[in-house]
């Protein structure tokens, strides 16, 4: 039966207080039904830290899609499964969270099935999945099934609400020309620059405790290869927040397709008004035009080798400025 978040929180704390709690979760639900918010505030209890710091507690190790086809591929695993095999940090309890598993591929799932068995002592490992229909039944059986109930309450990503409110203000201050369109462009550049920010900050930290565990005891070139692994996942993780931000302006523009068939929009309820007015204003090739030009601009941008400020201040006119201004 599906609970609600609180209170599968609340039967989980009280399984660890007894000694009794499962090394595996899988936590499914609809979104909205607060899958990442249980998991934050298990690992807080388990971890003694706050549910804000939690992703950043050098004791948690955890995974989302990173790669362009927005997949769980076999070296996340691997990187999760050595870092689960070293001591914790701070000689208590390690947490693996695995974000969308059910974008896991084969590979990956297979790679991951002993230690989902087998974790090291003191580990738990919970893996969140809106469509758990879509992972391997070995991996299921490998789980203890939480199933979480919707709330009714749309669980917004900071992302979600970040580019919603950009694009509120941009339709209620500015004008959609060239010179709205370039304020739109530097203000998405500045989320952008925020959230890298705010990857850089974690990844530095956790580099940092890794660096001092293992200073005395590696060879010096093992801590050069490590900081570069760092390095690349630090930048593989920005590229998926930036892939995930950009979606979203596309799902803006499919929201106006929708309206314009006569569905409703589904994607940024904050800024319905705007798409319901776009919708009668624009032709339906247009408003399919400036889909297309935020898909064109998140593909370019993932070839890589691409000048990031210039290629999106030229996508984000063609989708949100006129093509005369463009």
């Amino acid at each position: 039966m599906p609970l609600a978040a609180s209170d599968a929180l609340d039967l989980l704390i009280q399984a660890h207080q007894h000694n009794r709690l499962a090394h595996a979760f899988l936590v499914t639900g609809a979104k909205g039904s607060g899958k990442r918010q249980l998991a934050l505030g298990l690992t807080s209890h388990l971890l003694k830290c706050t549910p804000e710091t939690a992703l950043t507690h050098p004791d948690v190790h955890s995974l989302a899609p990173e790669s362009k086809s927005r997949k769980l591929v076999i070296e996340q695993f691997r990187e999760l499964e050595h870092a689960l095999r070293m001591h914790a940090h701070r000689g208590g309890h390690k947490m693996a969270i695995v974000f969308e598993a059910d974008r896991m591929m084969p590979q990956a799932a297979n790679a991951f099935l002993k230690t989902l068995e087998e974790p090291p002592k003191n580990t738990h490992i919970l893996l969140l999945s809106e469509h758990p229909e879509q992972l391997l039944e070995t991996i299921l059986s490998r789980c203890v099934a939480v199933q979480l109930r919707s709330t009714g309450k749309p669980e917004r990503s900071q992302q979600e609400v970040a580019v919603s409110e950009l694009l509120s203000r941009f339709y209620e201050t500015r004008k959609a020309d060239l010179q709205g369109g370039l304020w739109l462009a530097q203000q998405f550049q500045q989320l952008l620059g925020s959230a890298k920010g705010t990857i850089q900050s974690a990844a530095a930290t956790a580099f940092k405790a890794e660096e001092k565990q293992y200073k005395q005891t590696v060879d010096p070139k093992w801590l050069e290869q490590l900081e570069e692994a760092h390095d690349a996942k630090t930048e593989a993780a920005y590229v998926g927040e930036r892939t995930r931000m950009l979606e979203l302006l596309e799902a803006f523009w499919t929201d106006v397709l929708l309206l314009q068939n006569e569905q409703p929009a589904r994607h940024l309820p904050e800024c319905a008004p705007h798409a319901e007015r776009l919708a009668t204003e624009l032709q339906q090739h247009d408003a399919l035009r400036r889909v297309q030009a935020i898909a064109g601009m998140r593909g370019h941008l993932n070839m890589g080798g691409v000048n990031e400020p210039l290629a999106l201040e030229h996508g984000i006119l063609n989708a949100f400025a006129p093509a005369s201004s463009t």
